[in-house]
């Protein structure tokens, strides 16, 4: 097994044994869902009601080791707690409390990543949603993956409605038009 699915394992464990909701985004979700492609971190997405975020941050500091220095700091401003399995393998944690995130984790799965490892994973439109929103470079050609393979099974009334939600919160809809600029060209035949 891969070092990232071990850490994977381990932190899913950990959360479930807390009964706390969460699902893997990020790379390792787009190994069930895209392009094969490498992925050095295992990125999670825990569910987090406001004012709460201290004793999540604190009982997850109290197993797994911090990457940065005043992680617990950094968690509470950012959202976000760095820290890492116990084979190395970085843990991005992000700290959920908006009503797309906790209906994200609502929707996750159970996917098989290899025999009798199961890791809960977010669907594949909340996926292409969280990846058309972020529009880094490597979302894009992620997203690109998820689209061809998963093409028509792939419910875009859903993606839009989320991803539309998103933009408007920040009052930028460039996310939602480059997602349908790649959707057209991703469905149009070449040119002869």
């Amino acid at each position: 097994m891969s070092p990232q699915i071990n850490a994977a394992i381990e932190i899913q464990a950990f959360l479930k044994s807390r009964g706390w909701r969460y699902c893997i985004i990020g790379g390792m979700a787009v190994l069930r869902w895209g392009d094969v492609r490498a992925t050095l971190d295992v990125d999670l997405s825990l569910l987090v009601e406001l004012g709460q975020e201290k004793e999540y941050i604190d009982a997850i500091l109290a197993t797994f080791t911090s990457r940065i220095d005043d992680a617990r700091r950094f968690a509470i401003e950012n959202r976000v707690l760095l820290a890492e399995a116990s084979n190395g393998v970085p843990l991005d944690i992000s700290l959920a409390a908006l009503p797309f995130e906790e209906r994200m984790i609502e929707r996750a799965s159970e996917f098989e990543f290899t025999a009798g490892v199961k890791l809960v994973t977010t669907s594949a439109e909340d996926l292409v949603t969280l990846k058309a929103f972020a529009g880094r470079d490597q979302d894009w050609v992620d997203l690109k993956g998820i689209i061809i393979r998963q093409g028509n099974a792939l419910d875009w009334q859903l993606i839009e409605k989320e991803l539309l939600l998103l933009c408007k919160a920040l009052d930028n809809p460039e996310p939602l038009n480059r997602l349908r600029e790649t959707r057209t060209r991703l469905s149009s035949p070449p040119p002869a």
